[in-house]
């Protein structure tokens, strides 16, 4: 599996496959709304090189614009679809920093130098809080190249979860959230193992915990802050004891068919 993979924090990660590189749901700043950056160091200018950047949801921790402004200008931004007609800052995005934006639902293909982008379903609300009507679904990807890495964004479990996604060699994963409680259609540690199970890939690396924190927040609950990560690897073997999981902090890499 020749494929590098980068944790910045939160959702975000750098997929280098094929010489080629691919941004998931950048989030580099030390705070936003109601939510600070409680750990790891904020990511510098080599997080935000990019061929491509993929976009799960409408959600601003997931599609953040002042972040997606650091990108360098000429890559490709691909969006669910209906995400330029419900936040109109994409087109200025596309405008002034000349981003080049692709519209796509699950089931669709884009190409990237010798990477394949395949959209595929998410169980989430893809909807751009606070405010607006669902226009856009919420969607993972599978990025092909020397390997296959699904990029599950935010999700719940759902039954055809690994018909849809197909084979994968390393899975991305969200084990927890930004807040002491988790909403409806996510994974949590437990559901996340069993989504291993489900898909049997290789390697795995948990994401989307341990880093935002609700201002003011500090007390309440804090081991749904630190505890997902390490709770997913404890359960993943058990679930899942063939998987490797590489349980990175923030700005690691790993390079799973080096580490597993």
């Amino acid at each position: 599996m020749p494929v590098e993979i980068t944790w910045w924090g939160h959702a975000t990660c750098t997929i280098e496959d094929s010489g080629v590189r691919v941004l998931t749901d950048p989030l580099f700043v030390r705070r936003f709304a109601h939510l600070r950056r409680r750990d790891g160091a904020l990511p510098g200018p080599a997080a935000a090189v990019a061929d491509v950047v993929l976009i799960s949801h409408l959600h601003s921790d997931h599609l953040h614009l002042p972040s997606l402004s650091r990108i360098a200008p000429g890559a490709r931004l691909v969006v669910p679809r209906g995400a330029v007609r419900a936040v109109p800052g994409l087109r200025l995005l596309r405008r002034v920093r000349g981003l080049r934006i692709t519209e796509v639902v699950a089931g669709d293909e884009v190409r990237i130098g010798e990477v394949r982008v395949r959209a595929v379903p998410a169980l989430h609300d893809g909807r751009r809080l606070p405010v607006g009507p669902h226009r856009s679904p919420a969607l993972g990807y599978v990025v092909e190249g020397g390997a296959r890495t699904y990029f599950a964004g935010d999700t719940g479990l759902f039954d055809d979860m690994a018909q849809a996604v197909g084979p994968v060699d390393v899975a991305l994963l969200p084990v927890g959230g930004w807040g002491p409680y988790l909403g409806h259609n996510h994974l949590d540690a437990g559901r996340a193992a069993e989504a291993l199970a489900r898909l049997e890939p290789r390697a795995a690396v948990p994401v989307h915990y341990g880093t935002y924190w609700p201002i003011g927040m500090d007390r309440v609950r804090p081991h749904e802050f630190h505890a997902p990560g390490e709770e997913f690897v404890r359960q993943a073997a058990v679930r899942a004891p063939k998987v490797a999981v590489h349980r990175l902090g923030h700005g690691e890499h790993v390079r799973p068919e080096a580490a597993g």
